[in-house]
């Protein structure tokens, strides 16, 4: 697995797909996600319509960089948060979106890419949003999928749902893959495929099982705070996709991120979940190829 430097404290694990003459595309994974959870074949299959495809595994993730010399105790941290101790929560967390989104734009510049198009998938799609808005120079289109605008009273998880993401997990392999029929709750209800979470799970689980970056990561989503004054002035092409059965980011996340960004076009769709199953790639992809065209 190739990694990149992209600054001197983190070095990234990625995964190129396609020629890489095509338009070059950078997926952004979620909180707690390594990059198979964009699915090699959907990648691939992104990479056959004329796309440069790039996955890569954010920091405290995967194969990438982890902060061991700063733990975070979720549980604390929570509390402190929950508190308004917000001085104590700020001290718990040493990094914010801002530098997970310099990790991304330090990939393609260590790739050699100047500009790229960038797609991000719920705590991805809020790094993908600081991205552009940092350096909208270097960010082609957005796509803001699954996500929200950091602004409390939108985009909120069913308690379920969110009761279901705090759960710890067990740490041996078998209950690991288990609990993963746990995400069904924001899962698509059409299309809930508790075999491919347990394969995700199992995959993860054998690659990098890694629960201490955890906090630092939620750390990172919850202390950076709201974007949408900054959303507002943002002149980036965008596209924000979401899914009617979300339940972990409810819908009035992504209408309220199309509604700030100036000219962005929202794609609401039917039956999908906090997930992408298999059976809706064929639009998410039309989605993607014709935004980034």
């Amino acid at each position: 697995m190739p990694h990149a430097a992209v600054s001197p404290e983190v070095s990234l694990a990625y995964e190129t797909f396609g020629d890489p003459g095509d338009p070059p595309v950078l997926l952004v994974m979620g909180f707690g996600a390594q990059m198979l959870a964009w699915h090699e074949d959907f990648c691939r299959e992104l990479a056959s319509r004329g796309r440069y495809v790039i996955r890569y595994d954010n920091r405290d993730c995967g194969l990438s960089t982890k902060f061991d010399a700063h733990p975070v105790d979720l549980g604390a941290f929570i509390a402190a948060v929950s508190s308004g101790d917000v001085s104590a929560a700020l001290a718990m967390v040493p990094y914010r979106l801002e530098d997970m989104a310099g990790d991304g734009l330090g990939l393609l510049t260590a790739l050699g890419i100047e500009r790229a198009h960038v797609v991000g998938a719920s705590m991805g799609g809020m790094i993908a949003q600081t991205m552009a808005l940092a350096s909208p120079d270097r960010v082609l289109t957005l796509t803001s999928m699954m996500s929200s605008t950091g602004e409390a009273e939108y985009g909120q998880a069913a308690p379920e749902a969110q009761a279901a993401l705090f759960a710890p997990k067990p740490a041996d392999r078998e209950g690991y893959v288990k609990a993963a029929e746990r995400e069904l709750v924001w899962a698509s209800k059409r299309y809930a495929d508790p075999a491919a979470l347990r394969e995700l799970a199992a995959a993860s689980h054998d690659r990098s099982y890694y629960p201490a970056g955890i906090g630092r990561q939620l750390g990172a989503m919850i202390l950076s705070g709201s974007r949408a004054d900054a959303l507002r002035r943002l002149r980036v092409p965008t596209l924000v996709i979401h899914g009617l059965d979300d339940t972990l980011i409810a819908p009035s996340g992504g209408r309220r991120t199309a509604e700030l960004v100036p000219g962005a076009e929202l794609l609401l769709i039917p039956d999908m979940g906090h997930d992408r199953p298999r059976e809706l790639w064929p639009r998410l992809i039309d989605a993607l190829v014709s935004h980034t065209g």
